[in-house]
């Protein structure tokens, strides 16, 4: 019991706290002095004294256990050294044995190449003899004028009496020809005929698809001279039937693709076949295509023909580039590059010619329908030295040199025209990129963007500015309409197109080249000449507006506004010429937001923000002012403030602040005067001018107001 005791104690994980902890659980009086028997310590020991004993007596047996395993093991160690040392030993004589065995192998193979040599040396000559024995008595039978063999009349040996006529057609070349003229005549007589048998049955294999057949009689072909002509063969005949749909680069793609696996099953060498293959579809089909694509609309319909021209060129680069995948030799780019250029040099030579001048005529057609849609006869725009003076003159003095025409609001600017223009020219960039030689293709490129700036901005835009600089009244014109910001509008519009197209199309195809230096010259050149003339345009369109406010002001504004009968009755809060102005110039600021972009806007806003400031200070400065009157011009003035807002301009409405500060010298107490000129607003001005609003009070002389700026 104590052994199964200490068996179920030793349990793995063995902890020996827990184990001690458990024994004295065991025990009758160990366990807590809580527990249900009194702890007894005398017991403990006794309990643990008795299984020292135990613990002992069972490492004895288990000691005299180990020691007896350890003997077993040392002495099956000993036997199995034993057992390793005699495998050893037969190793050795196994190992001498096999060493034995290959020298003696060595030396049979060295005895048996040595005879293999011999043999060959005394067999090689044999075969020789015997091979010209054969040939001679073949020879004898054409000598004689009889073929007897029975490899020359029967037809299923065809490929052993080939081979055996190709050798004597070699030999017979070497015979003189004075005494051997009739045998080499019959010689060559067989020759030629049994190799038109030969390329009829290889013709009839591929008729009926026989791929084994096609190779073997090719292999025999290929010492003849005729084996250039089987290959014609065989690509004439695999082009039979090829070509039954409408696109023939489709079927020439698939074509190419069913050959170029069936030549490699065939033939000892496919890239040369697969090469003379190619080369004659593109001698022949796709030139033939090209021609009589092209030919037919040459002179009839230059559209269709560069249209035509860019479309075969297109495919046939895309079809050489599959192409390009098959094994046809070493230099098979520079060879496709080849077959193309024979195509098309005829036509790329006079490509760039026949494009320019299509583009100028389709231009010129689209303005002109244009302008005949409109019923307009374009009037010519000067050029000459008188012309550059009156210019220089207008821009110098704003001055309308030459009478003003009505445009009834027609800019005569069409977007409709300006995208069928930059149509033609992309389509033309587009053929010109892929038709050009890359030597010319920068400069090419450039004669098509100067026939666009000729066309678009020369002809249409500058022209439709020359026109709406005419159309632009004078600036004392009453009741005027003013359509230039609308001919601003869509200038802008169309420059942007102008300016993509330049960007995407044309800087890719000269970005690398000198001609780059140019595009971008010319194109500063025609920017420059059209905001000449768009700024001077502005500027006179924004005299025209000061014009108009000075015409309602002249009109609408009475001396007595400001100086009324009863300055008790006043119901107003600012007069109609007040009223009419600001709502004029809210119309026309919404207009220039309209017709400008960006940073224009403001420029422009300011320009016109400042003029109308001038405009209403000057006014102001023509009357007088009682002290109702005075309210009434601040009342003015305030709701002039109100439109400057509108303008976003910080300047512009600085400047009404400063204008209304000055309008109240027109109501505020004499004593007063000196105070408010020391203001904020009113400390930097020039005492000249504050002293001439001063003076426009009615009370100026009577109250002897000059002296508080003496």
């Amino acid at each position: 019991m104590a052994n199964v005791t200490t068996a179920q104690l030793f349990e793995e994980p063995f902890d020996a706290d827990e184990y001690i902890e458990r024994l004295a659980w065991r025990t009758p009086g160990g366990g807590s002095k809580g527990g249900a028997e009194a702890f007894d310590p005398k017991k403990l020991l006794e309990e643990f004294v008795n299984h020292i004993e135990e613990l002992k007596q069972l490492d004895e047996r288990i000691q005299r256990k180990v020691e007896k395993l350890e003997q077993q093991c040392h002495r099956e160690a000993k036997e199995f050294a034993h057992k390793v040392q005699d495998l050893q030993r037969s190793n050795q004589v196994a190992f001498q044995h096999f060493q034995e065995l290959d020298e003696h192998i060595s030396y049979v193979a060295t005895k048996v190449c040595h005879l293999g040599d011999q043999l060959e040396g005394v067999n090689t000559p044999r075969q020789r003899a015997v091979e010209a024995q054969r040939l001679m008595t073949y020879f004898n039978e054409f000598l004689d004028g009889e073929l007897r063999s029975d490899v020359f009349n029967n037809p299923d040996k065809i490929k052993e009496a080939a081979d055996i006529i190709q050798k004597l057609h070699l030999i017979a070349q070497e015979l003189p020809f004075d005494r051997f003229s009739d045998v080499k005549a019959k010689i060559a007589s067989k020759y030629h005929d049994l190799e038109r048998q030969l390329i009829q049955e290889f013709t009839a294999a591929q008729r009926r698809g026989e791929i084994g057949r096609m190779r073997e009689v090719a292999a025999v072909l290929l010492h003849f001279k005729g084996y250039a002509h089987c290959v014609d063969v065989y690509i004439k005949q695999c082009q039979e039937g090829a070509y039954m749909r409408n696109d023939v680069f489709e079927d020439i793609a698939i074509l190419c693709q069913r050959v170029n696996k069936q030549v490699g099953e065939v033939f000892c060498s496919p890239e040369t076949v697969m090469a003379k293959l190619i080369q004659s579809i593109f001698e022949n089909k796709i030139q033939a295509h090209v021609k009589e694509r092209l030919d037919e609309t040459r002179n009839s319909d230059v559209e269709q023909y560069l249209k035509n021209l860019y479309d075969l060129y297109t495919r046939t680069t895309a079809l050489a580039a599959k192409l390009s995948d098959f094994n046809l030799g070493s230099d098979k780019h520079t060879f496709l590059s080849k077959l193309i250029k024979n195509i098309f040099s005829c036509y790329l030579e006079s490509y760039i010619d026949m494009e320019r001048q299509y583009l100028q005529n389709r231009s010129g057609m689209i303005l002109q329908r244009y302008y005949d849609s409109k019923n307009h006869q374009k009037r010519p725009v000067g050029t000459g030295s008188i012309q550059e003076l009156k210019e220089r003159i207008r821009q110098r003095t704003n001055l309308p040199l030459g009478p003003s025409i009505d445009t009834h609001g027609e800019t005569f600017l069409s977007q409709e025209v300006v995208v069928n223009l930059l149509q033609e020219t992309r389509h033309a960039f587009e053929r010109c990129n892929k038709l050009s030689d890359p030597a010319d293709l920068p400069k090419n490129a450039f004669s098509i963007f100067l026939l666009l700036v000729e066309y678009l901005c020369v002809d249409h835009i500058d022209y439709a500015l020359e026109i709406g600089l005419s159309a632009i009244p004078s600036a004392d014109a009453k009741n005027v309409n003013l359509y230039f910001l609308d001919v601003v509008q869509q200038a802008n519009t169309i420059f942007h197109l102008f300016d993509k197209q330049f960007n995407d199309h044309l800087m890719p195809l000269i970005s690398s080249s000198p001609k780059l230096t140019e595009c971008l010259h010319k194109k500063k050149e025609v920017i420059e000449q059209m905001e000449v003339k768009l700024d001077t345009g502005i500027d006179r369109t924004l005299n025209c507006m000061i014009g108009q406010m000075k015409h309602i002001l002249a009109t609408e504004q009475k001396k007595t506004d400001f100086k009324p009968e009863d300055e008790n009755n006043v119901m107003i809060q600012y007069t109609t010429a007040c009223s009419k102005v600001c709502a004029y110039v809210s119309k026309q600021v919404e207009r220039v937001r309209r017709s400008m972009d960006g940073k224009n806007v403001d420029t422009v806003l300011t320009e016109l923000g400042v003029r109308f400031h001038r405009l209403i200070h000057e006014h102001l400065q023509q009357f007088s002012y009682s002290s109702m009157g005075g309210m009434l011009a601040i009342c003015d003035v305030a709701e002039y403030r109100r439109s400057a807002k509108d303008f976003r301009v910080p300047l512009v409405l600085q400047l009404f602040d400063t204008l209304h500060a000055l309008c109240n010298l027109l109501v505020v107490a004499p004593d007063n005067l000196k105070q408010v000129c020391s203001g904020e607003q009113l400390t930097n001005l020039d005492r000249n001018l504050l002293h001439a609003f001063v003076q426009l009070r009615v009370d100026y002389r009577s109250a002897r107001l000059g002296r508080h700026f003496s």
